[in-house]
This record gives C-alpha cells, sequence and structure tokens, in this order.
C-alpha cells in the first residue's frame, strides 16, 4: 500500500505534496514563493504535521547533501528557516529536533559553504524565543563544532576567516539560546567554557597580529573577525552571574598560561579590560581574587611570567573605579607583598628553591627588579581606588609588615642574612609610600595613631641613608594635604615666598590636638636624622620640605616657636659637632638658613625678617658656603676646615625672642635652647643590625627590674656617656648570645628525663609563689557577728550565699 502511494504522487502525503512543490526544477531559480506560503499555511493551520514536514525536508536534505546537489540544500535550509520564524506552536519541538539534525548534518559536511550555511541558520533559530520548554536537548554537538571552527586551518585566508567568523557567530547563538533556559544543560559548566573561551581568545588574538597589516578587503567588510570576537566575548561575560565568574575566568588564565602570553602583557591587559568593563560591577573584586590566586600559583615561575600578572592586577584595580575590592581587602595586600617579600628572595639567593639550589633555575636580577617595581606600582593602585578610611588600615598593614627595629629581632631566612632583611625593609617602605601619594584626611590623629607613627620615625635613625630618605618622603606625603610638596622641591633662600604660590589654611582643632601629642617626637627625630654623616643633598632637602610642609599644614603660634628653637638648635649642632664632615656642618647651616628665612616670612614679623636677611646678606660676603645656594650644587667649594663661627653670620637666638616677643609669641619659649631627649627608642633605632637590639633590650628591662632598683644621682647624658652605653651593650650581647646558645644546646643534647625534671622544677616553682600570693591576698570574709575565731584557730568561713546582710545592702 505504501509502495503504490509513494509511486503515485496523487496518492502522498499532502504536506509532502506542499514541501516537493516548494523546489523548482532548475535550482538556479530559488525557493517557489507561491508554494512556500502554502506550506507555511498548511504548517500554522495543522501544527500536528509540523513534525512530519521537519522529518520530510530532513529526508530530502540529507539526500540532496550525499548527491552533492547544494542548489537544494540552500533552498530546504532557506524553508526550514521560515517555517521557524513563522511556527510557534506547541509542536515546535519535535520540528526542531529535525531542523538540528539538518544543521549537524551541513555542518559535519566537508564544503566551507555548507558549514557557513548551516550556521547562519542555527543562529536564526537562536534568536527565536520558543513558547514550550525542551528537557531533552542537547547542544554539546553544536559547542564543540562551532569551537572546531573558530580554529579552522583552511588553506585560502578569505574562506579561513568566513569559517572562523561562522564559528564565532555559533557560539554566539549557542550561549543566548541556553544561557537563560535552566531546563538546558549548563553552558557555563567547565566542560563548555573550556572550548568556548579559548576559541574566542584564539581569534583575539589571530586578528591583533592581523590587524596590524590589514587587507583593504577586511576593511570594507561591515564588521571585522575582531570586532565580532569581542562583541561575542562582552556578551558572555555580561550574562555572567555570581556563581559563574570563576567558571568564565579560569579558562583566560589557562589560556594566557598555554600560550605564554602573560610576558608580552599586551594581550593579556586587554583580555582582562574586556572581562572588567564587561561583567556586572559588583562582581569585579571576583575577577581580582582569582588573578591574585593564580599570582599565588605562580609564584615559582620566571619574573616575567609574574610581572605579565601583577601588571593586569593592577590594571584592574585602575578600572574597578568603585572603591571596593570585595569583602577581602587586606588580602589584596598581603598577597601582593608576599609576592614582593618572595621576589626578594629570589634576588638575594638567586634561585627560586633556596634549599636546593642544584638543578634549580637561574633568576634574571634586572626581571626580578622590575617585578618588583611593578608590584610596589600595583599596590598603589590598589590604594588609590579605596576611601580615605580603608587606605589608613592599609598604612597601618604594611607597616606591620615591616621589621621594625627593637621589634623584629629576626627577619628572613638563614640563607639571605641581613641584606635580604634591608632589601625587604626598602621594598615595603616604598610600598607604604605609593599607599600614601595623595593621602588626605581631616583628622590626622585617628588617621596616624602613635603605633604606626612610632614605627615609622623609628625608621628615621638607622644607618641605612635609602631607609632614611624613604621615611622622609612618607612623612612628607602624609603631611601635605593641599599639594606644597612639589613648591618646596629646590632648597634655595628666596627673597619673596610668594611665588610658591602655597595654598593654606587655619589649622583646624584636630591639627593641634596632633600636634600636642605628637609634636615633639617629630622635632626630635628630624634633629637627629640631620646629624647622620652619610646624609646626601636628597636628605637635606627632605628634610628641609618636611619642616616647611610642618609649618604651613599643621603650624599655630606654639608650634611655630618650636620650628624656629628647632631651625636654631640645628645651627648650633653644626657649630658643636665637629666630628661631623664639613659637608654636613656646610650642610646643615644651609638648612638652617633657608628655613628660618621661609618661616620669617611666614610669620609677618618684619623685625624677624630683617634680623634673618642681615644674617643671609653676611653670608653672601663672608661665608657664602653656608648658604643652599654654594653647598647644594655637583661641585660645591668648601673649605678644608670649618672654623669656629660667631658674629653677624650666626642667627642669634636672644634678638628672635626679642623681635617676637612683641608681636605676641612667647618669647620665655623662644629664648630656652632646644635640647631633644635620648631616649631607649633611639638607642635601640640606632642599631645596624635588627638583630642587635634584643640584648639592649634586655638591658634596659634588668635595669627597670624592682631587685636591681637602685638611687643613684641624676646623671647628665652626653655623646660620651651614650658612647659608653652602647660600647658596655656589644659585651653584654655577647654574654646573652651565649647564654642563649647554651639553652638550646642543652635542650637539644640532654637527656628527656633530665628536661621534664628541669620544666617541672620550674612548674613547682611557680605554683608556690602563686600559693604565698593566694595566702597574702585572698582571706576569709568576716561574719556577720564579727567575731573573728575563738582563739583556738581561724574561725569557720561562713558561704556567702549564707551572710545575713543589713536591709540598705540588699535590693
Amino acid at each position: 500500500m505504501y509502495g503504490v502511494c509513494g509511486c503515485c504522487g496523487a496518492l502522498r502525503p499532502r504536506y509532502k505534496r506542499l514541501v516537493d512543490n516548494i523546489f523548482p526544477e532548475d535550482p538556479e531559480d530559488g525557493l517557489v514563493k507561491s508554494n512556500m506560503e502554502k506550506l507555511t499555511f498548511y504548517a500554522l493551520s495543522a501544527p500536528e504535521k509540523l513534525d512530519r514536514i521537519g522529518a520530510y525536508l530532513s529526508e530530502r536534505l540529507s539526500r540532496d547533501v550525499a548527491r552533492h546537489r547544494y542548489g537544494y540544500v540552500c533552498i530546504a535550509m532557506e524553508a526550514l528557516d521560515q517555517l521557524l520564524m513563522a511556527c510557534h506552536c506547541q509542536s515546535i519541538n519535535l520540528f526542531v529536533e529535525s531542523f538540528l539534525t539538518m544543521v549537524r548534518k551541513l555542518l559535519e559536511a566537508d564544503k566551507p559553504n555548507l558549514q557557513i550555511l548551516g550556521t547562519n541558520s542555527f543562529v536564526k533559530f537562536a534568536n527565536i524565543e520558543e513558547d514550550t520548554p525542551s528537557y531533552h536537548r542537547s547542544y554539546d554537538f553544536f559547542v564543540s563544532r562551532f569551537s572546531e571552527m573558530c580554529h579552522s586551518s583552511y588553506e585560502d585566508p578569505d574562506i579561513r576567516t568566513k569559517i572562523r567568523m561562522a564559528g564565532i557567530r555559533g557560539l554566539q547563538g549557542v550561549v543566548r539560546k541556553t544561557v537563560n533556559d535552566e531546563l538546558q544543560a549548563n553552558i557555563w559548566d567547565p566542560q563548555h567554557m573550556d572550548k568556548i573561551v579559548p576559541s574566542l581568545l584564539f581569534n583575539l588574538q589571530q586578528n591583533e597580529i592581523t590587524e596590524r597589516s590589514p587587507s583593504p578587503e577586511t576593511e570594507k567588510e561591515k564588521e571585522s573577525p575582531v570586532e565580532l570576537t569581542e562583541r561575542c566575548f562582552r556578551e558572555l561575560l555580561g550574562r555572567a552571574v555570581y556563581g559563574n565568574i570563576k567558571n568564565a575566568v579560569k579558562p583566560v588564565l589557562m589560556h594566557l598560561d598555554n600560550h605564554s602570553l602573560w610576558e608580552g602583557k599586551t594581550f593579556a591587559v586587554r583580555c582582562f579590560k574586556i572581562i572588567m568593563y564587561s561583567i556586572q560591577s559588583q562582581h569585579s573584586h571576583l575577577v581580582i581574587q582569582q588573578l591574585l590566586g593564580h599570582l599565588d600559583a605562580n609564584s615559582k615561575n620566571s619574573a616575567t611570567v609574574r610581572a605579565g600578572i601583577v601588571e593586569v592586577i593592577s590594571e584592574a584595580a585602575v578600572i574597578e573605579a568603585s572603591g571596593s575590592i570585595g569583602p577581602t581587602v587586606l588580602e589584596v595586600f598581603n598577597t601582593l607583598l608576599k609576592q614582593l617579600r618572595l621576589s626578594v628572595d629570589y634576588e638575594i639567593t638567586g634561585y627560586y628553591d633556596s634549599y636546593t639550589n642544584a638543578g634549580s633555575k637561574v633568576i634574571k636580577l634586572h626581571e626580578e627588579r622590575q617585578l618588583q617595581e611593578a608590584v610596589i606600582k600595583t599596590i598603589g593602585s590598589f590604594a588609590n581606588t579605596l576611601p580615605t578610611y580603608q587606605r589608613s588600615e592599609v598604612m597601618l598593614f604594611i607597616m606591620g609588615k615591616i621589621p621594625v627595629p627593637g621589634m623584629y629581632p629576626a627577619l628572613g631566612n638563614a640563607n639571605t642574612g641581613f641584606e635580604s632583611s634591608r632589601m625587604i625593609q626598602i621594598m615595603l617602605l616604598k610600598s607604604l609610600l605609593q599607599v600614601t601619594a595623595g593621602f588626605q584626611t581631616t583628622n590626622m590623629l585617628t588617621a596616624l595613631p602613635t603605633s604606626f607613627l612610632d614605627s615609622l620615625l623609628s625608621f628615621t635613625l638607622m644607618e641605612d641613608p635609602e631607609i632614611r630618605l624613604l621615611v622622609l618622603d612618607i612623612l612628607t606625603s602624609l603631611i601635605d594635604r593641599h599639594d606644597n610638596q612639589l613648591k618646596f622641591s629646590s632648597l634655595r633662600v628666596l627673597t619673596d615666598i610668594s611665588v610658591l604660590n602655597l595654598k593654606m589654611d587655619k589649622c583646624s582643632r584636630q591639627d593641634n590636638l596632633f600636634m600636642k601629642k605628637h609634636s615633639q617626637r617629630l622635632y626630635r627625630h628630624i634633629f637627629l636624622a640631620s646629624k647622620e654623616e652619610n646624609s646626601s643633598q636628597q636628605h637635606f632637602e627632605s628634610l628641609y620640605t618636611l619642616l616647611g610642609l610642618m609649618c604651613v599644614e599643621l603650624a599655630n603660634e606654639e608650634v611655630v616657636v618650636d620650628l624656629i628653637r628647632l631651625a636654631l638648635a640645628l645651627q648650633d649642632l653644626a657649630l658643636s659637632e665637629e666630628a661631623l664632615p664639613v659637608y654636613n656642618r656646610c650642610a646643615i647651616q644651609a638648612l638652617s638658613a633657608a628655613y628660618l628665612n621661609l618661616i620669617s616670612q611666614l610669620t609677618t614679623v618684619p623685625t624677624f625678617c630683617q634680623h634673618v636677611h642681615e644674617v643671609i646678606e653676611a653670608r653672601k660676603k663672608e661665608l657664602p658656603f653656608l648658604l643652599p645656594e654654594d653647598v647644594f650644587v655637583e661641585t660645591p667649594k668648601l673649605p678644608e676646615k670649618l672654623e669656629k663661627l660667631q658674629g653677624e653670620v650666626l642667627f642669634s637666638q636672644g634678638k628672635i625672642a626679642e623681635t617676637l616677643g612683641g608681636s605676641g609669641y612667647n618669647s620665655e619659649r623662644l629664648a630656652t635652647p632646644y635640647i631633644p631627649q635620648i631616649t631607649d627608642e633611639d638607642r635601640l633605632s640606632k642599631r645596624k643590625s635588627i638583630g642587635d637590639t634584643i640584648s639592649l633590650q634586655l638591658d634596659v628591662e634588668s635595669k627597670l627590674s624592682p631587685e636591681k632598683e637602685q638611687k643613684s644621682p641624676a646623671e647628665q647624658i652626653t655623646f660620651e656617656t651614650l658612647k659608653q652605653a652602647i660600647a658596655d651593650s656589644v659585651s653584654l650581647e655577647e654574654q646573652e648570645r651565649e647564654r642563649r646558645r647554651q639553652v638550646v644546646e642543652k635542650f637539644q643534647t640532654a637527656p628527656f628525663e633530665e628536661i621534664a625534671a628541669h620544666c617541672g622544677a620550674r612548674a613547682s616553682l611557680l605554683q608556690t609563689k602563686l600559693n604565698q600570693i593566694f595566702e597574702i591576698t585572698i582571706r576569709p570574709p568576716p561574719s556577720p557577728s564579727g567575731s573573728v575565731g575563738n582563739g583556738h584557730g581561724q574561725s569557720r568561713s561562713i558561704p556567702i550565699y549564707e551572710m545575713k546582710f543589713p536591709d540598705l545592702c540588699v535590693y
């Protein structure tokens, strides 16, 4: 019966006759539109026949593909497209299965034109919103096939470009069709993302190469491959939600690793710029966290790779302008500081594995230096996106990582030694300088707590000149809130400071409280930092800038008086410290002169300005090497020995006190010379090595213990006594070191029973002391009757819950 129907056209089913009528005798004539309209009307009128129509069209298309009748193949696909666009009934699912079968058939063909034809039909289908859900449809084949087309290596470059663009459009269609359909397979699964993302990145990378020499034909196209790829990549990332960010970013990291694209930096930065601008802003911190984790995973990779990752992190931080990098802000800085410390260790040891040097990859020093600069730059980029209160926390966090003299006696491993400790100090201080750049706060007392300031100031007395210079720059950045720092960059005597265009505001109450609490500590460290023999021109310029900013930003009448006293004390220091080099003594005199000239014009007291002007003019005539214009030059003309100075070339403290006293300043305080108080902190900070401070601390603690407390007359502290104290501490250090060595040796070699007996004796001694204390302090509560005993022994203690208290004591 079926054979007879197949042979006789009149007996064929109507839907088959309608399908056959849309094909012309000559395929070049194209689809018969009138018959196509009849087929569409029939499909809409009898939707139950739609699946049969699709199956028959699929059968014809398969036959035409096998017979290489490609004209009829195009007509069949055009008919399928029109039916899909017209029909949205409940039976569409079965028709779609036939449609996808035909698209798969075309994509499996060897002919590029058929692959492109099938892709175009699939893209049209992807843009259709279906009314009914599909429970069993799978797009795994299409993801794999379109990804393969994105990597096409066809010989003809034009056809190869068309195939790759078709693959990109196909992936875009798959994403659109599945990303919002919960019933479909999750397109964000790693098995799909590991194919889609690398395919897009491959085309971005290839297009980046071809963009350098574009062909005229490419320029005339409506959309270039790079534009299509980037648009598809952005659309994919824009649809990602919180739980999918990791699966979308991880393939990017793996692709950059596999193709060694971190070292070039350009392509990696471009990829993550696309990511950061495409994803939802509230998910930006997830990308940065993945980058930081990837940086940790590559800790022992080459410096160029790590520098590329750090550069990408820096660019991502700049893009994230919202000022929030997620709930773990300090973890970001912790990771970066960890990389900085590792880089320092690598640079010192020369190997990535400091314990097994054999077979390790040799490190290039210049690459490690570039990495360190990149990390420091990234720390600054992150800090610039943070609000003031978070930046203060980051400053405290970084300061806690820096080995502060007297607090962190051991730093670095056994193979790196003191040089590693010094380099880590320098790198972390440079990072802190980046964080403080542009830091502005209205309340310095809360933004700079005592613990932070004490730790920072302790570095001003280190013997390393680079460390001291960094600390001075950090202090300058913290105090400068009106961008006046660059205006003090050159240390010279100005006849009119109005050319500096200084921005000044009235000192606030918070600033007054800050100076009242910390001013004497600042003055002392500035004074002691000026005495360092290895100071250079940069150090004196930084000191001048710091003093100038204190006068502009934080000065009230009391602070102005103290700053003048400090400048005069610096003048006396240059006169009395004959052990200092001639250059240092002349530089200190020049610093004092330039600063008194500045502060005299800021106070606008005519007699004070006149006195300062007279002394400067006298120095120009007689001793020009005491002014900055003659000292801070490439080849200063200095005398071999600085003779004793007196007379008109020196600033007179008495005259200054007299002139300013008439203008309302405290003349009695002005007439009192400034003498800094040397503290134990300064002694600890002055040590060459961080580890050498332990013995001094123990010495101080032993002297302060009550058992050795002695009443001795007050001794005047001089330079000789300090020198003797430091010399004495060296022997104490050796004794303490020997004692510790013996303790360690005893615990390493003694039998376990002996060690246990020793510890048990110490525990019993402690318990005995505690019992004595308890007997003294804890007494039995008195009884309500007031009796203290019957004379035969101690009275029985009455529990507190049995006592009877007066009514006034009970509520």
